[in-house]
């Protein structure tokens, strides 16, 4: 959908005008092309910084970024006047103290105004949870304050995120490397003041980055329109053959859709009790097996509570937290090593939402069902995640009353929505074999939405 606010204020007299008045002044965000990545990972060279006793930990990120192809640099200084920054990534896995953090901190402050349009910070720590000494846990988890905070004050379109590493976990491991890799590049362009857990190393480094996902089956449910369409074009580019599911009323939508990515559709009510069995012949007699199923679909049934009736809180469940309980008895055992279950959870499920008290519910349950089915998986060498959204432009956001549009547009650090490409990208990094060492995890996807966490 058009924000015409947005191509209002991106330039010319508009931009001028937004500032004078203290205006939103959001940009265009820096992003793949659904049908190709071919595009420079980040924007200009690369800064990477240290912290504490982090050095040779710091060193093997460089040498890794190096391995991409990327212009690496360790000094602030050795950038020529003139260039700017295209991303800093600052190694923070050996803080012992809050003290530690002033360094790396202020040596950040100084380029931050020489920093590229949609550039990326990210910062990669360790797990509070894993240590024990106070000061340590304090410096720990002041990286999360200060990375949360840093995303609020960055402008141009540019992005700060985290990467919490567990403590066995090395900074390069397939695991760490490949959430670096998704943090740095334009597939994150609407994930932003997040901190991803890499709780283990497994994973491994894809044939080629840019189609991670070559041979792989993928389901996806509620694809024959929006996010679903796009998490059906994304996967497909990367490199995995794509069964689309949607309800028979969809039925031409849907069949354009796999046409398009020369997928196959396959046409069911995701609450009927056989729908799983069903799906999993499909795809076993098309490709011989499965891999990765992304549960997608969806609907909505908003109203206060005091006018909620039984039909619309109970249709609404079916669909959006019941039917992917059910399926998932059948497909946790259908995975084997290196499988994928990534839900569909929403920022309403993490904050609430006014007049969505089913839909938050049922949210809120994909979540806890993602972190139970983690250790089921695990044991299988698979994974299950979940991405929340939060506001993205699609057909059912345009419906909504244009103030309220307005305001849930520039709710977020980046002051815009995002677009169904943007869920479609995290979920393709969730499915793909560098992300192996993520399970149980929610990635929102809301540019960093300015309610919650």
């Amino acid at each position: 959908m058009s924000d015409k606010y947005l191509d209002l204020v991106s330039g010319g007299w508009g931009r001028s005008l937004a500032k004078k008045l203290g205006l939103p002044q959001p940009v265009p965000l820096r992003r793949t092309d659904p049908d190709s990545v071919d595009r420079p990972l980040v924007p200009g060279p690369v800064l990477v910084l240290d912290g504490g006793a982090s050095v040779r930990a710091a060193d093997t990120v460089a040498e890794n970024l190096l391995g991409w192809e990327l212009d690496v640099r360790r000094d602030p200084d050795e950038l020529a006047k003139g260039r700017r920054w295209g991303a800093v990534v600052i190694v923070l896995t050996e803080l012992a103290s809050p003290a530690d953090l002033g360094g790396p901190a202020l040596a950040l402050g100084g380029v931050l105004r020489r920093m590229a349009p949609g550039g990326r910070v990210v910062t990669l720590s360790r797990r509070a949870d894993d240590a024990g000494d106070p000061a340590v846990v304090a410096a720990r988890l002041g990286v999360d304050g200060f990375l949360r905070s840093l995303a609020k004050e960055l402008r141009a379109g540019a992005t700060a995120n985290g990467i919490v590493l567990g403590d066995d976990v090395p900074v390069g491991a397939p695991s760490a490397l490949g959430a670096l890799r998704f943090l740095l590049s334009a597939r994150s362009a609407f994930v932003a003041g997040q901190l991803l857990p890499v709780g283990s190393a497994d994973g491994a480094v894809p044939a080629d980055w840019s189609r991670p996902l070559t041979g792989r089956v993928a389901v996806v449910t509620g694809a024959a329109r929006g996010i679903g369409a796009a998490i059906v074009a994304v996967l497909a580019r990367d490199g995995a053959h794509v069964v689309g599911v949607d309800v028979p009323a969809a039925g031409e939508s849907l069949s354009r859709v796999m046409n398009s990515v020369r997928g196959s559709a396959l046409q069911l009510d995701i609450t009927a009790q056989d729908a799983a069995a069903r799906i999993l012949d499909h795809v076993r007699e098309r490709h011989g097996r499965l891999d990765v199923v992304v549960h997608n679909a969806g609907i909505l049934r908003d109203k206060l509570l005091a006018n909620m009736t039984p039909d619309r809180w109970d249709d609404l469940l079916a669909v959006n937290i019941l039917a992917p309980l059910r399926m998932n008895e059948t497909f946790v055992e259908a995975l084997g090593e290196g499988g994928r279950i990534i839900s569909l959870s929403s920022t309403s499920g993490i904050a609430g939402n006014r007049g969505q008290t089913n839909y938050a519910t049922a949210k809120a349950g994909i979540i806890g069902m993602t972190r139970a089915l983690a250790p089921r998986l695990a044991a299988n060498g698979a994974t299950a995640n979940a991405v929340a959204p939060g506001f993205i432009e699609t057909d059912m956001t345009a419906r909504i009353p244009p103030v309220p549009r307005q305001v849930a547009r520039r709710a977020n650090s980046l002051q815009q929505g995002g677009r169904p490409v943007d869920v479609a990208e995290a979920i393709a990094f969730l499915a793909s074999p560098q992300a192996g060492g993520i399970n149980g995890q929610t990635l929102r996807v809301c540019g960093q939405n300015l309610v919650g966490q």
